[in-house]
């Protein structure tokens, strides 16, 4: 634990050291099968017992398991430790569960104030040898807008309960008021207290795990297998970079459509290149954060295991995640921009950067071995939140997550209407008209919407919601303004919409809705068609199978018109294909284009989408990005 920047002291009865024992590669094997399936049963204990459909049904909770030092060994989203060792100035015994949703007092390793993350450290005979953590996303955590994120946020100080690292439980006693103040804050204490139960019913799962392998093995053999398994790690993922990541830079960038507040579009830039065995992701050139909530406070480990994973799972699934790798990636985020903001700027829109991000590392990757390129599709991780009280005078509200078109990769379409998150669900249609106020009109993919290609990018998702109460709802998506881009000639997906219709859809009275909105009050009666992205495609549509994209029509995945505009193809509403029709369009479309077809196509030129806005979207195009000043609390710029 010999760091300069830890404030956090633990506090050891047992003063001895460990030994540092030689780990065979069958004990190593056990070892992390062994914490895999802690992890696994970390989840099922949330899913099984926690209360909110957005952690219960949709699993938007994470958890990891870390060695003594705070180096996730296994889970998903990188160790959430070190932020907190750096910041906690108190000390850390047995007994004690740590509590904290501030992102700014564990440097980002939350993004913003609704996941509510569980710290728990684990001792064995009176030493310690590891972490327990976990967090989730609450459905509301109090502030100004039911569901805590508010679209028009200018500081976090508006979205909601923000409470820096506290111990919940001291040496294995139950901080009642720390408790009670916490839950008083918010609109669903009786969800907040199960999801939060649930969550520490987890990190107490792996504690037990990890003592039971300690019992089998011995504490000095456990941390040394933890060790063993992040070398293991860094020696696998150093070869990829090798491998994989030249000298020569690449660039990227890429553009968040508005802030919510009518500004945008907000750059994203990223360049990497290796250094040595090292790689270097400098995001020199981001904009600086914004007045508005999109800004995403990324902490460094996190973002090296967001590139970690895409490295991984393009180029060897095989390896395990965990940070054992991160000595090799140098991650450099200049201090004031929209990546890293300074306090107390607004975090409570900040996935549609998160999505950015995504979309980024699949270019850079990419642009070394174009056969490993993958389109754009992870565009966003739309919201969607009802709230209101009903008939019976009961407080309803609603948090859900809604999905879009997957990019097409370079031997595969891109699924249709799925999340681009490990592990995320669908909240099942029964399960929201038996809880909530609320009909499902509609539940489908949307025809031609995926980006055309050899590979055809997934196709948008329309959600159809007719409210049966009188309510108001919120709204959070992107890539309503610019396109998904497609790759090797692949053309970009289409963009999302929102569309109101007042009284149901035969009264002819029609709304388009920013994709960023909140307080839009609601009818009974009432349909919103909550439309999102399609994905990228892969490679020149002309060159697709003709007989594929018939049968696409005949399923509802592409229209005849489709079949026709997109890839060249000439085919009946029953999928007959008109071969001699067909090949005579393919020639006359392949005349047209370049002999090199593009690595990326974006679409049209900014200034071009910008102009045409208001026609093809029915919405303002947003005014030029307004960022935050420097001062210590921030300030609309109008």
């Amino acid at each position: 634990m010999a760091n300069s920047k830890i404030k956090a002291q633990v506090i050891q009865k047992n003063k001895k050291k460990f030994k540092n024992i030689k780990i065979d590669a069958v004990t190593l094997d056990i070892v992390e099968s062994a914490l895999k399936n802690a992890r696994f049963e970390m989840d099922a204990t949330v899913f099984r017992t926690a209360m909110s459909p957005g952690i219960r049904e949709q699993h938007d909770a994470f958890p990891l398991i870390a060695d003594r030092n705070g180096k996730m060994v296994v889970g998903q989203f990188g160790s959430f430790i070190s932020g907190f060792l750096n910041n906690y100035d108190g000390t850390v015994e047995e007994g004690d569960v740590f509590f904290t949703n501030d992102p700014y007092k564990v440097e980002g390793a939350i993004s913003h104030a609704n996941d509510w993350l569980i710290i728990l450290p684990i001792f064995y005979n009176s030493r310690l040898v590891g972490w327990a953590c976990h967090f989730g996303h609450m459905t509301d955590n109090g502030g100004k807008v039911p569901g805590s994120m508010p679209t028009d946020a200018t500081t976090i100080f508006e979205e909601g309960l923000v409470t820096p690292p506290t111990k919940l439980y001291k040496q294995g006693v139950l901080q009642e008021t720390v408790l009670e103040v916490m839950l008083n804050q918010v609109r669903l204490p009786t969800w907040n207290r199960s999801d939060l139960n649930a969550i520490l019913a987890a990190c107490r799962v792996a504690e037990k795990r990890v003592r039971e392998i300690c019992d089998r093995f011995g504490d000095d053999v456990y941390v040394s297998a933890t060790q063993a398994a992040l070398d293991r790690n860094k020696r696998a993922v150093g070869g990829l970079i090798m491998k994989a990541i030249g000298e020569a830079p690449v660039s990227f960038e890429d553009y968040v459509d508005d802030d919510g507040r009518g500004y945008g579009p907000y750059k994203i830039k990223c360049t990497m290149w290796r250094e040595g065995k090292n790689v270097v992701l400098d995001w020199e050139g981001t904009d600086p954060q914004a007045v508005g909530s999109i800004n995403f406070y990324l902490n460094e480990n996190m973002l090296k295991m967001f590139w970690g994973i895409y490295m991984i799972m393009v180029f060897d699934p095989a390896i395990l995640f965990n940070d054992g790798f991160y000595d090799l990636v140098d991650v450099r985020i200049p201090q004031g921009t929209l990546l890293k903001p300074n306090f107390p700027a607004a975090l409570s829109c900040r996935t549609h950067a998160l999505g950015r991000i995504f979309d980024t590392f699949a270019a850079l990757l990419g642009q070394k071995s174009p056969e490993f390129l993958a389109g754009a599709g992870f565009s966003s991780s739309p919201h969607f939140m009802y709230s209101g009280t009903n008939s019976r005078g009961e407080w309803y509200q609603l948090y859900q997550i809604g999905f879009g078109g997957i990019p097409a990769r370079p031997h595969d379409d891109g699924p249709d209407g799925h999340s681009m998150w490990p592990s995320f669900t669908n909240v099942p249609q029964e399960y929201l008209e038996a809880y909530f106020p609320l009909r499902i009109e509609k539940h489908e993919t949307v025809a031609d919407t995926g980006g055309a290609g050899v590979f055809r990018g997934g196709n948008a998702l329309r959600v159809d919601y007719c409210f049966l109460e009188d309510g108001e709802i919120s709204i959070h998506d992107d890539r309503w303004l610019t396109y998904p881009w497609g790759v090797n000639g692949g053309d970009p997906g289409q963009r999302s919409i929102k569309v109101m219709y007042r009284g149901g859809y035969e009264t002819g009275k029609v709304e388009y809705h920013e994709s960023k909105c909140d307080n839009i009050k609601v009818s009974k009666g009432d349909i919103l068609a909550f439309i999102t992205w399609g994905g990228g495609g892969y490679g020149n549509p002309i060159e697709r199978d003709a007989e594929i994209v018939a049968l696409e029509v005949t399923r509802g995945l592409v229209t005849v018109k489709g079949a026709k505009d997109n890839y060249g193809v000439i085919c009946s509403e029953f999928g007959i294909v008109n071969w001699d029709a067909t090949e005579e369009l393919r020639n006359e479309i392949k005349e047209t284009q370049p002999e090199q077809m593009p690595v990326f196509n974006k679409g049209p030129e900014l200034e071009e989408i910008l102009a045409k806005c208001k026609k093809e979207t029915h919405l303002k195009a947003p005014k030029p990005p307004v960022f935050q000043p420097s001062s210590d609390v921030a300030v609309a710029a109008e």
